[in-house]
């Protein structure tokens, strides 16, 4: 794939750094179009993606969220020295800090100073803020550490990039397509009959985004599988089909399309409206849970909370003494 230009790392974007880093970000651009950015120390591939107007992001069904910020390789020992010694030299910082820093990257040391001896060998990592700024965003407070190359990072030091944590990253990076249900009646349904819901198979397919950190070759991949629907009428005065109103998925497809002679059969998902919405209509809402589950590049993997995504469309419901299907 063609690299093309990008700014330097952390120089904008979700995922910028809380502090100001230099592990190249770079941008590359496949065949489908699909651009790939390193945002954060992370490289996501986001071509498996759901695409279209209406996409939009999980909203895990549980308190979990993604990392709010993490850990990932930031500079080279060259990158820190040419990065830290400025600070140091500007005196801003205080004398005391300045001199405990120095010792603490052996700055003084003109070979082995920052681990310059190690080049090539290892990163130092650093910090990296989601710039939505959720909570807990500033809870990433280590100093720079060291990471030899095919180490783990330390177990001590939460949200420093692993499989798992790379898996997390990119659950916040799913889209899925929008949830506008098929009805029928399509224009307007009728008081106490049922009306049928169901969703198109081809927009209804699992999609994913891969997390990764190509300097030291670690990589996870998030993907997200539709299992159900749930519809809620917009108001009490209805009944939904199943009564949990929870639709599974089945055969690729949630619920069945409707088919001329089935007026007063019960739908396998839908709802029954009983009484009329007036010169207004009602809210339906209509919700899709995905399933998540992850693979590393260490040959873990496991499942992440479900995630849901749902929109509302406006029902017209008529109340007519017979009517003809």
């Amino acid at each position: 794939m063609p690299l093309i230009a990008a700014p330097t790392a952390l120089a904008g974007g979700r995922g910028e750094g809380g502090t100001r880093g230099s592990t190249g970000q770079k941008a590359e651009v496949g065949g489908d179009g699909t651009v790939s950015v390193t945002v954060g120390g992370v490289v996501f591939d986001r071509s498996k993606n759901g695409g279209g107007d209406s996409v939009g992001a999980l909203t895990s069904s549980t308190s979990w969220s993604p990392p709010p910020c993490w850990y990932a390789p930031k500079y080279t020992p060259e990158q820190l020295q040419k990065y830290l010694e400025p600070i140091w030299e500007a005196g801003s910082t205080g004398y005391e800090w300045d001199a405990d820093q120095r010792e603490k990257y052996n700055a003084d040391d003109e070979k082995k100073g920052f681990n310059k001896d190690k080049s090539g060998k290892g990163y130092w990592w650093g910090s990296y803020v989601d710039k939505s700024y959720p909570p807990g965003w500033d809870s990433c407070d280590e100093d720079y550490f060291w990471v030899d190359l095919g180490d783990p990072p330390p177990a001590d030091i939460e949200n420093a990039v692993t499989p798992e944590v790379l898996a997390e990253l990119a659950y916040a990076e799913i889209r899925v397509p929008g949830t506008e249900v098929t009805l029928a009646p399509a224009e307007a349904t009728k008081v106490n009959l049922p009306t049928w819901v169901w969703l198109d198979g081809a927009e209804f397919k699992p999609v994913s985004v891969t997390a990764s950190v190509p300097e030291i070759g670690v990589e996870a991949t998030a993907t997200a599988e539709p299992v159900s629907l749930r519809i809620e009428p917009g108001t009490p005065d209805a009944e939904v089909y199943p009564a949990s109103g929870v639709c599974e998925i089945k055969d690729g497809r949630i619920g069945e399309p409707y088919a001329k002679g089935k007026a007063n059969d019960t739908p396998p998902c839908g709802v029954k409206y009983l009484r009329s919405s007036g010169d207004g209509t009602f809210p339906l809402r209509a919700t899709v849970t995905w399933e998540i589950h992850w693979t590393g590049s260490d040959g873990a993997g496991g499942d992440l909370p479900d995630g849901t995504f749902g929109a509302t469309q406006d029902v017209v419901v008529q109340e007519i003494q017979a009517v003809n299907r």
